[in-house]
Order: structure tokens, then sequence, then C-alpha cells
């Protein structure tokens, strides 16, 4: 399992009952959580303490409830590259505070990578796609790569052009997209671009600009497939991350191990994970797929 465990600013204290009790900087959320299927005691004392708490219901949906929670705050990390980043976070729809942390373990492995390449000379290209609030985007950037970001939502979009100033990445070569992922990977190979590397943090379900129905399992192979067009003759990386059961790790190896095959590199997956600080395990946050380039 590849470990988000370099945070300073976020921790998962503990889980318990379908939820997970975080520290967000100085504030305690409690959200839902549908691989927490474990009802252990609730010993630690920030069960009581908290600032904010998703509840889930029974019809589908929810609704936060506040105690003491600012409308919005900031987080910092650190990448390995000696680089810091800074997000804005709110709570909104669906649980949400505008960050995966457990991306973490991926950004500290793609940023390493771009970072190398740069020293050794190469310009580094970067498609991210479904790219949310910018998490990848901001790390992929501050490694020094031209970063082309593609959301479907204008306000995901408005939110990572923040965080990028926040991370002072204001000016860095990013190229900001309000667009379908799928139809614009389409329209890129017609114009004949390509990229170093491509990060593709896909939803479960979702619906383009357009009312475009996107499910995972019937629409992913084919946009990998599209994006292997993509990629220039020696690619540096691909990423592609899962938060469906479905897609376990020998299925996200299986997947870019036939579409990119034409490429001389490694297939590695694996669960992501964050460390629960209070008994020292780890709660399981989906999957991740790297394709790693042969070194040049």
């Amino acid at each position: 399992m590849w470990l988000a465990d370099r945070w300073k600013d976020y921790e998962v204290i503990d889980c318990s009952c379908g939820e997970k009790l975080e520290r967000w900087s100085k504030y305690i959320l409690l959200r839902p959580d549908p691989q927490v299927i474990w009802d252990t005691p609730k010993t630690n004392k920030n069960w009581k303490k908290l600032n904010g708490h998703y509840h889930r219901s029974k019809k589908g949906g929810g609704e936060w409830e506040f105690f003491d929670l600012p409308q919005e705050w900031t987080i910092n990390y650190s990448l390995p590259i000696n680089k810091e980043l800074t997000f804005h976070l709110k709570p909104f729809s669906f649980k949400h505070t505008g960050l995966f942390p457990e991306q973490a373990a991926n950004w500290d492995w793609f940023s390493k990578k771009i970072y190398d390449a740069k020293k050794s000379g190469r310009d580094v290209k970067v498609l991210n796609l479904f790219a949310y609030t910018g998490g990848a985007t901001l790390a992929a950037a501050a490694a020094g790569a031209a970063v082309t970001h593609v959301d479907a939502s204008k306000g995901m979009v408005t939110w990572a052009k923040e965080n990028a100033v926040s991370s002072g990445l204001g000016d860095a070569p990013i190229r900001w997209l309000v667009d379908d992922c799928v139809k614009f990977v389409e329209r890129e190979i017609r114009r004949g671009n390509h990229y170093d590397a491509i990060i593709m943090d896909p939803p479960s379900y979702g619906r383009g600009p357009k009312g475009e129905i996107w499910k995972i399992e019937e629409s992913v192979y084919p946009l990998v497939q599209l994006c292997a067009k993509l990629l220039t003759d020696k690619p540096l990386f691909f990423l592609i991350n899962s938060y469906t059961t479905g897609l376990q790790p020998a299925v996200l190896t299986y997947m870019i191990s036939s579409a990119l095959k034409k490429f001389d590199g490694k297939v590695t997956a694996s669960e992501i994970g964050l460390p629960v600080s209070s008994n020292g395990l780890v709660l399981p946050c989906g999957a991740s797929g790297r394709f790693e380039g042969a070194a040049n």
C-alpha cells in the first residue's frame, strides 16, 4: 500500500461506525466513509470536540452540522522536492472539503519524477484530467512542469486557480480549461498535441458540462486508450486513481498494461491509504495505477 504519511496539517485521528475523525489544521471534522465497517470504541477525546459533522441521510445525500468552523481556511503540504503547497478548504456538497489528502502519496511520487527530469534537461508537459481543485496540478507545476488542467466544473477550476495563487504558482505555466475530459482528449488527438505525462482522477459517476453521462466501469478504459495516443514516444509517467471498489489494483494494472503496451516502461498498482494516528492502523482510500517510463 502507498501511504500519504507525510502530512503535518492533516491526520485521520480515528474511525468507527462508518465515520472518520479528522484534523484539518486545527479543526476537527467527522465525515462518513464507506470503508469504515467496524465498530470500535470511540475513546479519543476529539470525538467530543467537533468543529463540523457531516450527517448522511438514509435517503441519500446529507447535510453539514457546524460547531465553530470558519467558512474557509487553508492547510499546507510540503513536497519532497522542498516546495510547499497551500490549499483553500471549505465544507461543501456531499461531505467534501475540496481536497483528497491521500493523493499526497501520488504527488510525492510524480513531483520527484518531474523534478529529476527537469534537472536532466527535459521539458515536461503534463495533462491533468478530472483535475478538481488542483492538488495534482500544483504538485506537477511546483516540480517544473507545464500543466494543462481540465475539469467539467467551472467552480472547481476557479477554486484550483485560487490554490495556485496561494501556493505561489499564479504565474506558473498552467492552462486552465473547463471542458468535458473525453471530448478534450479527442480534440487534442486531432490537433496532434502530445504530453509527457497524464494524470486522471475520474469519478465513479458524473456529468460533463452539457450533461454527458460518465460511468467509470464503462468509460475509463476507452479513455485510457485515447490518452495513450496523446503520450510522447517516451512518456515520463501515466497515473490513474480510482475510488471505485470494482477497480482494484490488479484491474488498474491490467488496464494500463494493455492500453500502454507499446511504450517501454513498468506498471505498478496499489491501494492508497492514510495512517490512523490513534491506533497505528491504515484507512484504505481507493487505488492507484502507475506507468513509469523507462529511463531515457
